[in-house]
């Protein structure tokens, strides 16, 4: 049997890993400043990290959600004390598009209606909901585009309020920043508004934090930049660096009913402890602090390299900018310089989504690394 082949691959073979670097098969070390489209939050095998889940594996690894699961509540609790969203109810699931396919479903079930506002360039998953909010069409099969979704570019307010007063609209779902879409993000004006116009009109307004949140940005999710209060929020990526897991931060707009939601390997054992160990060393180790500190270098430095037009985003979640296209650039930082960085839809962008662990000197490297491809591109 072969692999169904999808994923046009580097011909790199991570082997180990360990904090901001990984090693392939021959032993070349690389510096990581992607992370697994920003999974790796806390950096690759922390110790704290590993001996959590050795732990929990020797007790007990899964059982099903029929059963009580402290590690569940254990997390829940933690993760709304960090967070700030102490008021919010969660459901654990497995992955970003699950979390956002359960959110969509609940602002249907809560609204009694089924279309959806998104926006220009999102990426909200590949499940049958969340692809259909999904712009992209070429990742959407006929089976999807029987959602009824409208995309709106961001920041344009009077589009959003045109759409809503229709009467048929039972979510706005946004991103904290846009991740694969190219790092553009709405304005503190926009984020207020939205919140304005769903709250008067009785429409759920969801805020996608899969690949902004915990920590990322600044702020433990990016919405807090913005002093809003959403009905829904997701998350997933960062949340067990690694290990699969979802979560969808719910209200108390919304009440819960048995059987509304439902997922056999949602909020298992293990999730769990990846997911605790992940929460406690943020805090231990002051990562929020880290990447506010480490992405003001990061702004400095990068103002060195004439090449660059824009740099967007937040914190550790940056996207730099060219006036051509980066897939080469791409190759040489991996194959010349070893170091990893991400693309997104936008192909003048570089995506950089380090461990929130990274160091100024390992954006020193990247920034004299840049300059030397930059340079031997002339």
């Amino acid at each position: 049997m072969n692999l169904f082949n999808v994923y046009p691959l580097y011909n790199v073979t991570p082997v180990k890993a360990r904090g901001c670097h990984v090693w392939d098969e021959k032993g070349t070390k690389y510096l990581d400043l992607y992370g697994g489209h920003g999974v790796i939050s806390i950096g690759h095998t922390h110790p704290v990290y590993v001996a959590k889940l050795k732990e929990q594996l020797d007790k007990i690894g899964f059982y099903s959600n029929s059963i009580q699961n402290p590690l569940q509540k254990e997390l829940a609790k933690k993760l709304g004390k960090l967070s700030g969203c102490e008021d919010y109810d969660l459901f654990l699931c497995n992955s970003g598009a699950e979390a956002n396919e359960n959110a969509l479903k609940l602002a249907s079930f809560k609204t009694g209606k089924k279309r959806v506002i998104s926006f220009e360039k999102s990426f909200h998953g590949r499940t049958s909901a969340a692809v259909a909010a999904t712009d992209n069409l070429s990742i959407n099969a006929p089976i999807n585009l029987q959602q009824e979704v409208a995309f709106l570019p961001l920041n344009k307010i009077d589009l959003v309020e045109k759409e809503i007063q229709k009467g048929d609209v039972c979510a706005v779902i946004i991103e904290g920043i846009q991740g694969v879409g190219g790092l553009d993000e709405g304005t503190f004006r926009f984020f207020k508004d939205l919140q304005k116009l769903c709250n008067e009109n009785g429409v759920i307004f969801i805020l996608d934090e899969i690949q902004s949140g915990y920590g990322r940005s600044g702020k433990f999710f990016a919405f807090q930049h913005h002093n809003i209060h959403p009905d829904i929020i997701t998350t997933a990526k960062g949340m067990a660096n690694g290990f699969p897991i979802g979560g969808v931060l719910i209200s108390d707009k919304i009440e819960a009913k048995f059987g509304m939601l439902g997922t056999t390997f949602g909020g298992n054992h293990l999730a769990c402890a990846a997911a605790i160990a992940v929460l406690n060393v943020v805090e231990k180790e002051i990562l929020i602090e880290n990447v506010n500190k480490v992405s003001t270098h990061f702004l400095e430095r990068v103002k060195e390299i004439p090449q660059v037009q824009k740099v967007k985003g937040k914190g550790l979640m940056l996207g730099v900018e060219f006036d051509f296209e980066v897939a080469e650039i791409r190759k040489k930082l991996i194959f010349d310089q070893h170091i990893f960085t991400g693309g997104a839809s936008n192909k003048k962008l570089l995506r950089i989504l380090p461990p929130l662990s990274v160091t100024k000197s390992q954006i020193d490297e990247f920034v004299d690394a840049l300059k030397a491809v930059l340079n031997d591109n002339k």
